[in-house]
């Protein structure tokens, strides 16, 4: 079972999941709506979708997904990649690295350094796995001590406790995003159903339910 503290949502996610970018998108902003903000925070943990696939996670695959993700939630600014491709990122591992080097310093610095290295990879085209990407995205929040988070990618300060969290609890997610509550409830990709047309990475996926209110109810599950 996975251990969730009282007022957090653990998320199993990866930072180039268009999917798990909506969901917290959506928790973020009903979050606030709700009076929450202070109530409820996400515990972002690991789910490497290039572990898992054995492989990077392949633009092609990106490509089909943002239409349609983007379609659920249009304010959130996505665009296609529009940098060379030959840039499009070979790893998301630093990215995600660089997310719990941020939880080192607080829940409120990963939590803002994560939204602002998905904005950079599927609004900006940057290429975030760059270390001096990493460092300048963490610059532009306020809540993220830029240096310290430099410093603890440099040691590899937060690799050990990221790939821990990962493997201890691969064997009961079911992919990104996977949430888990404090009282045991689990859900994976609240709220969407869906189907590929096709294979993944060569079909294209369709929506066949979509319920944004699933996130009000997580929230106000956590906050107990």
């Amino acid at each position: 079972m996975v251990d969730v503290a009282a007022g957090t949502i653990a998320i199993f996610t990866d930072v180039a999941c268009g999917w798990s970018t909506l969901i917290l998108d959506r928790l973020y902003r009903r979050r606030t709506e709700l009076g929450l903000d202070d109530a409820v925070r996400m515990d972002l943990r690991l789910f490497s979708l290039e572990d898992v696939n054995r492989s990077p996670v392949p633009k092609r695959l990106v490509d089909v997904e943002i239409p349609v993700i983007g379609a659920l939630a249009p304010d959130f600014g996505w665009r296609p990649w529009r940098a060379d491709v030959q840039t499009w990122p070979n790893s998301t591992l630093p990215a995600n690295e660089a997310v719990h080097a941020a939880a080192r310093q607080s829940r409120t610095a990963a939590e803002e350094f994560d939204m602002a290295v998905r904005r950079a990879l599927f609004c900006d085209s940057r290429p975030i796995d760059l270390r001096h990407e990493l460092v300048a995205i963490a610059e532009t929040c306020p809540a993220v001590d830029a240096e310290r988070l430099a410093a603890d990618l440099d040691t590899g300060a937060a690799r050990a406790d990221l790939m821990r969290t990962y493997r201890t609890g691969r064997a009961e997610v079911q992919g990104s995003p996977h949430l888990f509550l404090p009282d045991g409830t689990d859900v994976h990709n609240p709220g969407i159903e869906l189907h590929w047309v096709g294979e993944p990475g060569a079909g294209f996926p369709v929506v066949d339910a979509d319920d944004p209110d699933a996130v009000t109810r997580l929230l106000a599950a956590a906050a107990g």
